[in-house]
């Protein structure tokens, strides 16, 4: 009998606001995580965490921290989450005591383990600035931490794409040590999956050798402008979440990404009669 998956829901760039307020005067973020929430506890199977990849606040302010409390306490699922540059890290540990940080000050890095896989959550964020960058502590936490185990699989989580997108305005406030990251992750095969936010598109690629995705967004998406013909933009596009699925077996296992919509939609329905034939 081949033993059970593992199921990580990833939500990333909620945005809240103070209760009333909209994002760029247009976006009810609020509304937009109620029905992600939503649709998260309706999921069957049900997955066994979420993580949150960053920019949970807007501005930020305890106000919005206390609203953002208020509309994650429905959610039935456990969560992890570190901050992103709408964030403040202060705010943050405040707001979500209760998170297994990794020290008492400073970056709000987690490890957190499911059945047989490591969730590593790095703190990309840099006071007052929109890019990201991993501080010298954090790279040294995470080169033990993977250190820690030769045979566990990991996924790592964090909010900047270590990445360019081809979306200029925001491949300027990416990561900027990609590099150094990269290098680690290639002295510890047990890397699965490298998995950002901070852009509200799907995407995918390769780093360092790995799978590398960016989640979408619950409530508005980055203008998909490739060639900078428009001024830094977004649509209200479908709202969607990640889902990580990761199968264990020979080696580490291996992972897989669906992109699950948030909505109401039509199905399902049989592809087969009761007869067995195809309808």
């Amino acid at each position: 009998m081949m033993s059970k998956p593992i199921l990580i829901a990833q939500i990333s760039d909620l945005h809240i606001k103070a209760p009333g307020q909209l994002a760029y005067g247009k976006v009810d973020t609020a509304a937009a995580l109620a029905r992600c929430v939503a649709a998260l506890n309706a999921l069957q199977p049900r997955p066994d965490l979420v993580v949150i990849s960053g920019d949970l606040a807007d501005t930020p302010t305890p106000q919005e921290y206390d609203h953002l409390r208020r509309l994650l306490a429905p959610l039935e699922i456990p969560f992890i989450a570190i901050p992103g540059n709408h964030d403040a890290r202060a705010l943050m540990r405040a707001a979500f005591p209760e998170q297994a940080y990794a020290s008492p000050d400073g970056a709000l890095n987690q490890l957190h383990s499911v059945g047989g896989l490591d969730l590593v959550l790095l703190d990309s964020s840099v006071h007052g600035k929109p890019h990201g960058e991993l501080e010298g502590a954090t790279l040294q936490w995470l080169d033990e931490t993977l250190a820690s185990s030769s045979d566990r699989p990991a996924l790592l989580f964090l909010h900047h794409p270590p990445f360019r997108t081809g979306i200029e305005h925001m491949d300027v406030q990416n990561l900027f040590n990609a590099a150094d990251l990269a290098a680690i992750v290639r002295r510890h095969p047990r890397v699965q999956l490298v998995a950002a936010g901070h852009v509200h598109r799907a995407t995918m690629t390769l780093f360092a050798g790995v799978p590398a995705t960016i989640c979408p967004a619950p409530n508005h998406a980055v203008d998909l402008d490739l060639d900078g013909r428009r001024a830094p933009s977004f649509k209200v596009e479908p709202p969607a979440f990640h889902l990580h699925v990761w199968f264990p077996g020979a080696g580490f296992g291996h992972v897989v990404t669906h992109q699950v919509p948030i909505g109401d939609f039509d199905g399902p329905h049989p592809f087969f009669g009761a007869d067995g034939k195809l309808l």
